[in-house]
């Protein structure tokens, strides 16, 4: 009988057997020896209030079953999505709310370690939200009033969010109809936990619609105020070259890992690790000098600006520290294992934790102060180089890594297809409406042990470019393709159908773009608003020959985000089994129901065969309704020609020859 592997990452698999010799134990055992509740597994169970909890069971629960309230089945399995929904909104927008603030104290003076870097995203980002720019007014002041208006968006009690704007017209009025489009990011995020409430809303539909405002309010926008924010203060990404997996850390240098989802200290600790004095004092320790490398989200974050190294996604987390090499490992917030601290004590690895949200016992804390950032920072990478003398433990030393590209944001994509100048996104709109590219799938959320590993993202990247499918991929879905050695030109060459082949070729692209961390999704909505806005074949993102696929997803963050995009108009497929499986009801209004009104729906699909057909099924059928071209590999129709950058770039000489280039 062959053996059922706990990872598709190699590296990782042969740390976990390494780690299993020596009786240590990861999420990956934990995942095989608690096996989840029947009942709450699929939303069959209510526990919100101390009558209960009550459970759902039976053959015909769906119509006879009540808690002790009277609350029926479909009603209790809405309201638990809705939760979720709402936990995830809260994460992702707690996050964004950080960055406001940041941007705030950076364009009032008061911290003197971050600047404003892309003054031409801040100018774009005043321009969106009507704030007055250039005519002799400074950087900071309009930093300032942007800060003030994202901030806004937190507490306003009545009218929309600000970036609500930014989606197409016809997106905004099926939003206006259905009554979801969101208020305040905090006003939603309160109002879904009251109306579940014990004793308050009991019909499904209204549920699953609060679910949909609430994410909304996270994608357009605590996500995406988030994302420009970054982009704003760090600058906006670009491709750059880098590399994943385990062997990115080196065996004669101190390695530090930051891990987690907020990128400021992050940002600020790539500095340290480079100051001439902080080398000097490593090497005075013995090590030959200092390596950062990331893990989760972090590492999107300073993968995506800086090209620093990435060890994975969520299950590489306790993999990395059994690695014997890891001598600090800096975490936030957000997806971070608490058996870290644990498996840390049969090593040498400090954990540290830098927020005030997120503490775990056993770990060091010290706690970040965006205002005193390089000393804080300066103090995590001592306590590192300091702990370098002390590895004992010789770990599973693993030394595969894989190169990769990343930093592909809503700008580069837009400029790669026209130049400075040419900028557009119509060569990409022209070769969807041709057929060379059948669709685009954005392929995200985590990675979790209850399946193989990174397995499912990998079989679907596979298959899809295959299939001229044009991936876009964020969080530990990039990390799981990175660490396959996805993420190059060469993939399209050895694996891409003929179209996405020839797409990738001329312009010079991998045929999966990584796109940045789980709050970059927000990239993917504003990319098709401007495919929308371009024209050619949809004039809203509902029926673009697009899907959203999160195919090993575990966390309330990828419910918000699944439900976002399909309010959006995406079809939106999960893997794994329902948590509304329980309810025939809700699964109908998810699926049937809201593609009636938005045009996007959310499944949940555990076989990935069945994952693919769906997702193909979608976008074969978005084209026949939209009139484009039947999808056939290697016939195309009439298109504009594909320049490489050479031929732009000469295209820019021409038109602007003073300037250069």
């Amino acid at each position: 009988m062959d053996k059922v592997l706990k990872s598709a990452n190699e590296a990782a698999e042969q740390i976990i057997e390494w780690g299993e010799s020596h009786k240590m134990e990861t999420c990956f055992d934990r995942a095989q020896r608690l096996k989840p509740c029947p009942i709450g597994v699929t939303g069959a169970c209510c526990k919100i209030c101390h009558m209960g909890p009550c459970r759902f069971v039976g053959q015909n629960a769906e119509e006879e079953a009540r808690g002790v309230c009277g609350a029926t089945l479909p009603t209790v399995a809405a309201r638990n999505l809705l939760r979720m929904a709402a936990a995830g909104a809260a994460a992702h927008s707690d996050h964004a709310r950080d960055m406001a603030l940041l941007l705030l104290a950076v364009a009032s003076g008061e911290t003197k370690d971050f600047q404003i870097t892309d003054v031409r995203k801040l100018n774009r980002v005043a321009e969106i939200l009507g704030v007055e720019f250039g005519n002799g007014r400074s950087t900071k002041d309009v930093a300032r009033d942007v800060a003030l208006k994202f901030l806004e968006d937190f507490g306003r009690q009545k009218g929309e969010l600000n970036y609500v704007k930014r989606a197409p017209q016809k997106t905004q009025e099926r939003w206006k109809r259905w009554g979801i489009t969101p208020r305040g990011i905090d006003r939603e995020i309160t109002e879904a936990m009251h109306r579940t409430n014990m004793g308050v809303d009991h019909d499904p539909d209204n549920l699953l619609l609060s679910a949909l405002r609430v994410s909304l309010a996270d994608g357009w926008g605590g996500s995406m105020i988030s994302t420009d924010i970054t982009d704003i203060l760090f600058g906006t990404p670009k491709p750059v070259k880098a590399e994943a997996s385990f062997g990115i850390f080196k065996e004669d240098e101190v390695n530090i890992v930051v891990h987690g989802h907020e990128p400021s200290l992050a940002e600020i600790i790539v500095d340290v690790v480079n100051e001439p004095e902080m080398i000097a004092y490593a090497r005075s320790k013995g090590a030959q000098g200092i390596n950062l490398g990331g893990m989760c989200c972090t590492a999107n974050e300073v993968l995506m600006r800086h090209g620093i190294p990435t060890a994975g996604g969520f299950t590489n987390q306790e993999l990395a520290i059994m690695t014997g090499l890891v001598d600090a490992l800096t975490v936030d917030v957000q997806c971070i294992m608490p058996a870290l601290t644990e498996l840390s004590k049969k090593f040498h690895t400090k954990v540290i934790t830098t927020s005030y949200k997120a503490k775990i016992p056993g770990a060091i804390h010290i706690q970040y102060d965006e205002h005193r950032a390089k000393e804080i920072a300066r103090e995590i990478v001592k306590i590192a180089i300091d702990n370098y003398p002390n590895r004992k433990v010789k770990g599973s030393h693993v030394t595969q890594k894989y190169p990769l590209i990343a930093g592909f944001s809503h700008e580069y994509i837009e400029y790669m297809q026209g130049g400075r100048w040419r900028a557009s996104f119509r060569p990409l709109n022209d070769a969807i409406m041709v057929g060379r590219i059948r669709g685009v799938v954005g392929l995200a959320g985590c990675d979790n042990p209850r399946v193989t590993s990174q397995g499912i993202h990998r079989f679907l990247a596979i298959e899809l470019i295959k299939n001229d499918v044009l991936i876009v991929s964020t969080g530990c879905g990039s990390a799981a393709c990175g660490t396959a050695g996805f993420l190059i030109p060469e993939m399209a060459l050895e694996n891409a159908g003929p179209g996405l082949k020839e797409v990738c070729e001329a312009i010079g692209i991998p045929p999966i773009l990584h796109l940045g961390a789980c709050v970059d999704n927000s990239r993917i909505l504003t990319i098709a608003s401007a495919m929308a806005a371009e024209g050619g074949f949809s004039d809203e993102i509902g029926g673009m020959p697009a899907v959203g696929i999160a195919p090993e997803w575990m966390s309330e963050k990828a419910i918000a985000i699944g439900c976002y995009f399909a309010a959006s108009g995406v079809p939106v497929i999960f893997g794994g089994e329902s948590p509304v499986e329980a309810s025939e009801e809700v699964t109908r209004l998810m699926t049937e129901v809201w593609s009636e009104r938005f045009k996007g729906s959310l499944h949940f699909e555990p076989d990935p065969e069945k994952i693919l057909n769906l997702t193909l099924g979608y976008i074969d059928r978005a084209r026949e309704a939209l009139k484009l071209r039947k999808y056939e590999p290697g016939k195309f129709g009439v298109e504009r020609v594909l320049m490489d950058m050479a031929a732009r770039r000469e295209l820019e000489r021409a038109a602007k020859p003073h300037l250069g280039f």
